[in-house]
Parts: C-alpha cells; structure tokens; sequence
C-alpha cells in the first residue's frame, strides 16, 4: 500500500469498499422458525460484541433485505456464529431463500429460535433496538442466552474471501524461579 497517495472520496463506492474489506470479521447465522415452523435465516458479515451489561450484540441488516423482515419481529432469534468448515453454509445463507436450509442440521429452541449445528457459539437473543444507519439499520440483540465452543476454529471472513485465523504465541520468556 502506498502510505503517501491520494486519498479516495468516501463516495468511491468501490474504494470504500475495498477500505471495509481490509477489516477482518466473524460471520454469523440469525434464524428462527416461523409460525409454520418453516425455517428462515441469513448470514451477516457486519456483526459484533457491544455491551455485557446489558449482553448486547449487534448486526447490520441490508435496507433492501427481504429476510429481515421475516425475523424481525420473532419473539427469539438464534445468533450462529460460523465455524472455520461452515463457508458454504454461509454462502448459501447469504443467497437466495429457496433452499437455504436443505439438508441443514438445526437446533431448535422452544421459543423459535434456530441454531446452526457445529458452530462455535449460539446467542439466543431478543431485539433490544433499531436504527437507521444509511442503506442499513443497526440491530442491536440481547443475548438471553447462550453456549460457546472457544477452542472451535472461527469462519473469518476478510477482502471478500474466507479465511483462517493462525495463533500466534508469545516467544517463551524467562522462567521463573
């Protein structure tokens, strides 16, 4: 990267994003059976930790998306956070509906909240607030629950592309006596 360029406008859509891209972030699963006990669900990118007192997190939903206002106004919503092995799962949750969950392992919660098998962690949540943010709203979730896994392997999901994390250890210090 050259450190002394011109800087882009912010309204370069194509700049700006490739300038979000260089963040890496986790990807989630928000889903819930509906009334007829049909699954609905989709992936988000744009998701992470806010408070834990309250316990909230927080999504960013496209203004355009057809699925959140299917999830909306659930009385619980599963939160998956996607393992390392869950790319395709989370391709196909970002794609069209039809078929989404064919051949899915859930985890249904009596509330309606759906879980993804194997992820590396389930946030049962409640809608806690709403705001207009631009061409998204900000959705911030209260987790009433939860179970995670912190030794599974994250998805990560940086400059387009799915990626693993590597752990890096501290060099070995001197020991003491």
């Amino acid at each position: 990267m050259s450190d002394s360029g011109p800087l882009a406008p912010a309204g370069d859509a194509g700049a700006l994003k490739q300038a979000y891209s260089c963040f890496p972030s986790g990807v989630v699963a928000v889903c819930r059976r509906d009334g007829d006990g049909r699954p609905i669900g989709m992936s988000a990118s744009a998701f992470t930790t806010v408070s834990l007192d309250p316990p909230l997190v927080s999504v960013c939903v496209r203004e355009e998306s057809a699925t959140w206002p299917q999830l909306r106004d659930a009385p619980a919503l599963g939160v998956s956070v996607f393992a390392a092995d869950q790319a395709e799962l989370c391709r196909r949750l970002a794609g069209p509906p039809a078929g989404r969950f064919d051949g899915v392992e859930t985890i249904d919660e009596a509330d309606g909240a759906l879980f993804l098998a194997d992820a590396t962690a389930h946030l049962l949540c409640t809608r806690y607030a709403e705001y207009p943010a631009g061409d998204h709203s900000v959705v911030l979730l209260r987790i009433e629950a939860l179970r995670s896994d912190p030794e599974a392997e994250p998805l990560v999901f940086h400059a387009s592309s799915f990626r693993a994390l590597e752990a890096r250890r501290a060099a070995a210090g001197p020991q003491d006596e």
